[in-house]
């Protein structure tokens, strides 16, 4: 699927992007710094479903970005949306075969550690997998990667400092943490919260976690960046809604795009 995906998107952008941008709830609107851009709808590519969460606005968009050619994915899809994980990393697999080398990944996170607020960036170190799932399950992709590739440096080291360096330089308070994901679509009990605190999560949502491990078996470099845009269940008096995911990844949006075109800039 992703090779017949990738032939169609080339044939209608004619460049081969070497970064790619997956776009987390509330945060589409970043593509609003690309260049000349080239919109791609998902329910126009071979095999490829189509998003259905509020937020996503469900396509590609192609151009020039600081000097660099990118690709940006305007929403992903989601393991609780009753996609299997071949699906949720098409985007992925796709980008590779395109010639992305680099992939940065966002989302929308609900903060676990007592210290964050809503609002705050972090940068994700590390991540625990308590979907399940791992969409290299079955049969090896060879083209792709490895039978079992190594995770311990999933989120680049480099790549990291680079963002945590371009924040300062901004003057822009930009956290670090491990992020969890869940499968969802509920939210966590504060129960489960309380268990993740105790496993070391700072962060936790339902996405990026499979988007990261594909491309890291496929050789792509990843640097991870959250949008805390609610505290988890059972840190504040009150129920968690999408909404407020959505309205607080948008007031974050400006900062977010500050940090990510000063990071594109410089790598």
């Amino acid at each position: 699927m992703y090779k017949n995906a990738a032939e169609f998107i080339q044939k209608r952008i004619g460049v081969r992007p070497t970064v790619g941008l997956i776009l987390g709830s509330g945060l589409g609107d970043v593509v609003d710094t690309i260049e000349d851009p080239i919109f791609i709808d998902y329910k126009d590519i071979p095999g490829f479903p189509k998003t259905t969460v509020p937020g996503h606005k469900g396509r590609f968009a192609v151009g020039r970005c600081q000097g660099k050619e990118i690709i940006a994915a305007q929403g992903r899809f989601h393991y609780y949306e009753g996609y299997d994980m071949e699906q949720v990393v098409l985007p992925v697999r796709t980008m590779k075969i395109l010639g992305v080398q680099t992939l940065i990944i966002t989302n929308s996170a609900g903060g676990i550690n007592p210290d964050f607020s809503p609002g705050d960036l972090m940068v994700i170190r590390d991540h625990i997998n308590m979907s399940g799932v791992n969409p290299l399950r079955g049969r090896n992709m060879d083209d792709l990667g490895p039978r079992f590739p190594d995770m311990t440096y999933a989120y680049d080291p480099d790549l990291r400092r680079l963002v945590m360096d371009t924040a300062k330089e901004m003057g822009l308070k930009v956290r670090e943490g491990v992020y969890a994901m869940m499968p969802g679509p509920s939210y966590e009990t504060p129960a489960e919260i309380r268990m993740l605190q105790r496993l070391g999560a700072d962060a936790v949502g339902m996405s990026t976690v499979p988007e990261v491990i594909a491309a890291v078996h496929a050789g792509v470099k990843v640097v991870g960046i959250s949008c805390i845009t609610n505290m988890a269940a059972g840190l504040l008096d009150k129920p968690l809604t999408h909404e407020e995911v959505i309205e607080t990844a948008g007031q974050a949006a400006r900062d977010f795009a500050r940090l990510l075109l000063g990071f594109i800039a410089k790598m």
